[in-house]
């Protein structure tokens, strides 16, 4: 079985185009999204079409639930509030039919799907650390959990013996040890913050035991100019360039 896993397009439909595109070449089984949809970019209708044409599973993510108003946003950042009301004006009511059937979590087999992490996802808390990955990692029933949220490409093992490493890194292939469990963050679609501006998402290979985060540039000037033309925040729109 082969998975094609992104998350985090928050309404870049330049980015997302991008991703969905390498499906022709890899030819998945299936196509997850692990959410936030929407939010932050200019064009949220669209990506949550393109998405549900594309995706055979999409996630519920932190704002996509905070556009259902189903998440209090105090406790976003001010830029991240404007976006959040800005979409729900912007949102037709067949899209936010389409948010309103996102799961917070889906399990295939040894696979756990989720947007934030694998223990109580819906409190959209972060997995930053190997501290934190350990705490998670021992919760986990199923092998592998891929994730997203916090826009960074990491991995945290942990093996029989309970040690955990991790790794964070813009890119990387990782072939999978018997007897291991993974927490996988598959990086963000239209909005990273590891440095790179690049778009991310992974393939999963079941067979090869193989995950790789793979990295494609976009031309993030066409929806900076979108946002311009929208007045959403300037630091959501220069960030995009710096991938921070």
């Amino acid at each position: 079985m082969k998975y094609f896993i992104f998350s985090d397009i928050h309404g870049n439909l330049e980015a997302l185009r991008v991703v969905l595109d390498q499906i022709a070449d890899v030819l998945p089984d299936k196509v997850i999204c692990l959410g936030d949809v929407v939010g932050y970019g200019p064009n949220p209708n669209e990506c949550v079409e393109l998405v549900a044409q594309n995706a055979d599973l999409t996630i519920m993510g932190n704002h996509d639930h905070a556009v259902l108003g189903l998440t209090d946003i105090e406790y976003f950042n001010q830029y991240a509030k404007i976006a959040v009301l800005w979409t729900r004006e912007m949102l037709t009511d067949e899209n936010f039919s389409i948010l309103e059937s996102y799961p917070f979590q889906h399990s295939a087999g040894d696979i756990l799907f989720v947007h934030s992490t694998p223990l109580y996802p819906e409190r959209w808390e972060y997995i930053f650390n190997p501290l934190e990955g350990k705490y998670y990692l021992q919760h986990l029933q199923e092998d592998v959990c891929f994730i997203g949220h916090s826009h960074q490409p990491v991995f945290f093992e942990q093996d029989e013996k309970g040690h955990v490493i991790f790794d964070r890194k813009p890119e990387f292939s990782l072939r999978l040890r018997e007897g291991c469990k993974y927490i996988v963050n598959v990086g963000s679609v239209g909005q990273a913050r590891d440095g790179d501006p690049r778009t991310s998402f992974a393939i999963y290979d079941t067979e090869a035991r193989r995950i790789e985060i793979r990295r494609l540039p976009y031309d993030f000037r066409i929806t900076q100019k979108k946002m311009l033309d929208m007045h959403l925040p300037a630091f959501l729109i220069e960030r995009l360039a710096h991938g921070r």
